[in-house]
């Protein structure tokens, strides 16, 4: 486990409504439209990020994350995890949507995946996700990984741009499956540095 700078920190529980929130942001409001497809009577899509972030399990959890906080409140975060040197076959009962996005994961194994990097709008344009991406790779090699992978959508300009600038490349694409979910992307791209 790496040690990280006073301006970083692990999540913990408390962080779950932190989590939800720069989750959906970084997904563009998938997540929110996923979570909604899932909650219980009574309980709203809020209620099942946050109750997933608390969770502590699988790879939107807590234990997966690092917050950055500026002025003691935190203003962006990255969730990421080792990925299995040999990929898992996919489950049947797999969302739809979901399918191209483990597809892709399933092209990088072995690698240190991002699965969220994003800052708050009124925190961007300070570096803050560049400085995430260099905890990433730290992560990574701490973890002997082959290198960093993420997806992001292709219509997501401004990312593309900064991963490239951290020697990301686009390694392949799929289809987005949107359903009833409202975004201008038309392709899910997975890009890849490899160390």
């Amino acid at each position: 486990m790496i040690e990280l700078a006073a301006a970083f920190r692990r999540a913990t529980i408390d962080d779950a409504a932190d989590m939800a929130e720069l989750v959906n942001i970084a997904g563009h409001g998938l997540p929110l439209y996923l979570w909604g497809k899932t909650a219980r009577p009574a309980q709203s899509a809020w209620d099942v990020g946050r109750e997933r972030a608390r969770n502590g399990t699988g790879g939107f959890a807590f234990r997966n994350t690092v917050v950055r906080e500026v002025d003691g409140n935190v203003a962006a975060c990255l969730i990421g995890y080792a990925l299995a040197a040999k990929p898992e076959p996919i489950d049947d009962d797999v969302p739809p949507m979901l399918m191209p996005l483990l597809e892709l994961e399933n092209e990088v194994p072995g690698t240190w995946y991002i699965n969220v990097l994003a800052t708050y709008p009124e925190y961007r344009g300070q570096g803050l996700g560049s400085e995430l991406l260099g905890v990433a790779t730290k992560m990574a090699a701490g973890e002997s990984c082959s290198g960093l992978s993420l997806i992001t959508s292709d219509s997501n300009v401004g990312a593309r741009r900064l991963y490239e600038r951290h020697g990301f490349a686009e390694r392949a694409t799929r289809p987005i499956d949107k359903e009833d979910w409202q975004h201008s992307g038309e392709n899910w791209v997975l890009m890849l540095r490899s160390f």
